[in-house]
């Protein structure tokens, strides 16, 4: 089954044709500055294309998208028509509605814009793809797969938040958590790795988005972002966890609108603000090695928070089995697996410094040999989580 993969931004658009039988991703790219000017990255066959081209809306972008998976000299199927089985979509936010992925019909368009309020940056977007895609593919089965799912099996007195219980049946106020199918894909790695079923485990996505989770027999019991991406760890523009009394008081000091601040808190936070320098920790770390003190602030202050996260987690699995690093940071930068680690010996968590420093690709375990607990780095895979939910909900249509 050939599955079109896509992830709708407010002014871009990612995209894969991945075969879920086999994982082979036939083609991949990016649209960007949608609305503004335009540019698509593809890459087909080996070969990566740019091209500068006139993308006023989204539609234009999917349009263009078909095209070259179908014609031309990258073109990787015949017909948009005989050869793509079925339409993965990337939804953000699916509140309370959606612990599990879903196909695609009217009752769930319906729902999702009634979320918009909790993902207003993310959702309109989403919606906007799926309409397309039904537009343009009538008759193709849609799916919508959504980074909240995963964690809605935690617990109330994990996800609630100590504000006035009407805010929560009101309002929906509540702590939701992103980043489930990075969770779910490695959670799943690891305990193949572990051979486990009844493992606890500690994923941490490091990337600009960062979340830690904590899975108990591959379930998320808590996971560090809440009702919005903003909470947890230092990232690389958001601010993460703070005390909230900071919001109005810059507010009121930088006579800043609610707005302006959730903007200021989002964008302009996190290691870019600390730095200076970068929200990009390649710049960081490498401005740290020349001795900027505010580079090193920012590298300590993101290991800092990730550790507290560690440790914390592991109180509430009562134990670890394995921590796992996953996502661009994640999996490429040693100096910060190092620095989480340090000092953690306490945990029977014991880093192997040249296994971490070794650079390779896939799995690997970088604990060293009397280490009680493992340490692995493990690649994600967020889209063949999107094409295999996408398979197994539409595979009975073909039969």
């Amino acid at each position: 089954m050939l599955v079109l993969i896509l992830n709708a931004g407010s002014s871009s658009l990612k995209y894969q044709l991945m075969n879920h039988a086999t994982h082979d991703v036939f083609a991949s790219g990016l649209a960007e500055r949608i609305g503004i000017d335009g540019r698509l990255v593809h890459e087909a066959k080996g070969t990566k294309t740019v091209k500068e081209v006139n993308l006023p809306t989204h539609k234009e972008a999917i349009e263009l998208v078909l095209d070259l998976l179908a014609n031309g000299a990258q073109k990787v199927i015949d017909s948009v028509e005989k050869d793509i089985d079925a339409i993965g979509h990337r939804v953000v936010h699916g509140g309370e509605y959606f612990s599990k992925s879903v196909i695609i019909d009217e009752n769930v368009v319906a729902k999702l814009e009634r979320l918009i309020p909790l993902a207003p940056l993310h959702n309109p977007a989403h919606i906007m793809g799926i309409k397309i895609c039904m537009e343009l593919m009538p008759g193709k089965p849609n799916v919508a797969v959504f980074d909240t799912a995963f964690h809605q099996t935690m617990e109330p007195s994990t996800y609630m938040y100590a504000v006035p219980y009407e805010d929560y049946k009101e309002h929906g106020v509540r702590k939701y958590g992103f980043h489930g199918t990075s969770h779910y894909f490695v959670s799943n790695e690891a305990s193949k790795l572990l051979n486990k079923q009844n493992s606890k485990i500690i994923v941490c996505h490091l990337g600009n988005g960062s979340s830690i989770c904590a899975v108990k027999d591959g379930k998320s019991i808590d996971t560090s972002m809440g009702l919005t991406p903003l909470e947890g760890l230092v990232m690389g523009t958001r601010s993460g966890d703070l005390d909230p009394a900071v919001i109005s008081y810059l507010m009121q000091k930088k006579e800043m609108s609610a707005e302006q601040i959730v903007d200021y808190l989002n964008k302009k936070s996190g290691l870019l603000g600390i730095s200076g320098i970068s929200s990009d920790l390649r710049e960081i770390i490498e401005a740290s090695t020349k001795g900027d003190e505010r580079a090193m602030l920012s590298i300590d202050m993101k290991c800092n928070r990730i550790k507290k996260y560690i440790c914390s987690y592991a109180g509430v699995l009562g134990g670890v089995d394995a921590i796992c690093f996953t996502a661009g940071v994640g999996e490429n930068a040693s100096l910060i697996r190092e620095k989480v680690c340090q000092g953690l010996e306490f945990m029977g968590i014991e880093l192997d410094k040249e296994k971490n420093d070794t650079r390779q690709s896939g799995k690997r375990e970088i604990n060293t040999e009397s280490s009680k607990t493992k340490i692995f780095v493990i690649p994600t895979n967020e889209e063949y989580v999107i094409a295999n939910d996408t398979y197994t909900l539409v595979k009975d249509l073909y039969k």
